[in-house]
């Protein structure tokens, strides 16, 4: 075997080949069970224009990455061999012939974080040479690839814990965890409170990397990071060129607006290439005029479904992405499944009980209080409280008579700004300051600190729970008379302690 340069391994390849579970990565896999380790298998990372495939990264919370290339010599192809080092070949102290991975890697780094990350290690998987073989082979082997950088197929899982430790004492001021995670792999950075990056669970993973096929189904908890999971696989989805187009619907102007500017953070964040006008945020209003146009039918106002749409075809985009599904009436869903059925459509839906994402993202319980009382009255006197407080989100929900009476009483008493939200006008147009007022069907992809409940009998289970899930820290429901729909919030949400 003539081995001309043992670098020629390590080059970028055009295809990249799926590493199998072979029996050192099911060793390495278990042992990051049982440590701090995390195995990470043929996974992208996304820079500029490009995406790159690494094989085989395992992080460690305490030291860095190690990088790990698989290579299926045996004994007897090695053991007539000599290998040539290749001139260019940089013979620093943690490098093999990583260099073009390494370099990715610090790039990102150094564009999100101003600095070159974390310490890289760089292994080799050699699964059919165990390390007597090793001891055999020419010494320009030996010399390129030293032992303690080779893990052999007769390692025990101790073996290779040992190894990865001795390469580096643990780091005091490495990144944190998720902070590393999020700036290689952005498809996983779930975009949560005050701008900051979660990790995506497995299922969000699963969700981001499925292959579309038809109907595709997404179901959330509240805050379980629902609609930026959606937004990630959109931008997954045009990077890889697997749609020229894609539409995502939301309930209304406001909300479209407000998840344009959570789009827009989010490819701030990644650094990517992506052209979002590819990306388009509509109501459904919008799409159905759309289609009433092409049919030469007058335009509507609400979500009404004429039956000639639901008899003739529309090439709306190759993928439309419905969020808020649980919202819709059931006419609408059906519509979205006629129009797509040569095409694909992802439906999210909020769903508490039997969900594929059960994470709640946010970063502290909501307080939930309950006031049988007179709502006018002890709504004057909590937003008086709430006030008080600065750079805090106040948010009131009623019907449009409730929220009415209450804007022209506070506008006598409370010196700050009260805006009463329309969720059909766009968010340019609208000011939102530290206290608003809105119906229940105005407040979709609303985020606040304080949320105030009023008029909740007679208003739908849906709407009710979706405002109540709004805030970050308290919820607040008035009522004057007990109800089916107070009953109800009252035996899931209230403590133990009575208000």
């Amino acid at each position: 075997m003539n081995l001309f340069s043992f670098s020629s391994f390590f080059k970028k390849k055009k295809k990249h080949l799926t590493v199998p579970d072979t029996i050192l990565i099911k060793k390495l896999k278990k042992l990051s069970s049982q440590s701090d380790l995390h195995v990470y298998k043929n996974i992208k990372i996304y820079h500029h224009k490009d995406a790159y495939t690494i094989p085989l990264i395992v992080m460690d919370e305490l030291r860095g990455i190690y990088l790990f290339e698989t290579k299926e010599w045996t004994f007897d192809e090695l053991k007539n061999s000599k290998i040539e080092k290749a001139e260019h070949q940089d013979a620093s102290e943690n490098t093999l012939a990583f260099e073009n991975t390494q370099s990715i890697i610090q790039k990102k780094f150094n564009e999100l974080t101003h600095h070159d990350g974390v310490p890289i290690f760089n292994f080799l998987l050699m699964e059919n040479l165990n390390a007597s073989e090793y001891e055999h082979l020419d010494s320009s082997f030996k010399e390129l690839l030293p032992q303690e950088k080779i893990i052999f197929c007769d390692a025990t899982e101790a073996d290779i814990f040992k190894k990865l430790q001795e390469v580096s004492d643990e780091k005091e001021n490495l990144l944190e965890f998720d902070m590393i995670l999020n700036t290689l792999f952005i498809q996983y950075a779930i975009l949560g409170e005050h701008s900051t990056f979660n990790h995506a669970t497995e299922n969000q993973k699963e969700f981001i990397d499925k292959e579309m096929q038809g109907i595709i189904e997404l179901s959330g908890n509240y805050a379980s990071g629902k609609s930026s999971t959606l937004l990630l696989k959109a931008i997954v989805e045009l990077f890889n060129k697997n749609a020229k187009k894609i539409i995502i619907l939301k309930p209304s102007t406001l909300a479209c607006d407000i998840l344009k500017k959570k789009l827009l953070e989010i490819v701030e964040h990644a650094i990517i290439e992506v052209d979002l006008t590819d990306i388009e945020i509509i109501t459904p209003v919008e799409l159905i005029n759309r289609h009433l146009h092409k049919l030469k039918k007058e335009k509507v106002h609400n979500i009404i479904i004429h039956p000639k749409l639901m008899k003739k075809s529309f090439d709306a985009s190759e993928i439309i992405m419905c969020d808020d599904a649980s919202l819709y009436p059931i006419e609408f869903i059906e519509y979205l499944k006629h129009i797509q059925k040569k095409s694909h459509l992802v439906l999210v839906k909020t769903d508490v009980e039997s969900s594929q994402l059960q994470t709640n993202f946010r970063t502290q319980k909501q307080e939930v209080h309950f006031y049988k009382t007179k709502p006018h009255a002890k709504a004057m006197q909590l937003i008086s409280s709430y006030t008080q407080k600065q750079d805090e989100k106040i948010l009131l929900v009623g019907n449009s008579l409730s929220i009415k009476k209450l804007k022209d009483d506070l506008d006598l008493y409370i010196t700050n700004s009260i805006i009463i939200l329309e969720s059909s006008s766009s968010l340019i147009n609208q000011n939102f300051n530290n206290l608003l007022l809105c119906t229940y069907s105005d407040t979709n992809e609303l985020k606040v600190d304080h949320i105030i409940l009023m008029d909740l009998c007679f208003t739908s289970e849906n709407e009710i729970e979706y405002a109540f899930n709004l805030s970050t820290k308290s919820v607040n429901i008035l009522y004057e008379e007990d109800c089916t729909e107070v009953k109800n919030l009252r035996i899931k949400y209230e403590p133990s302690t009575q208000e």
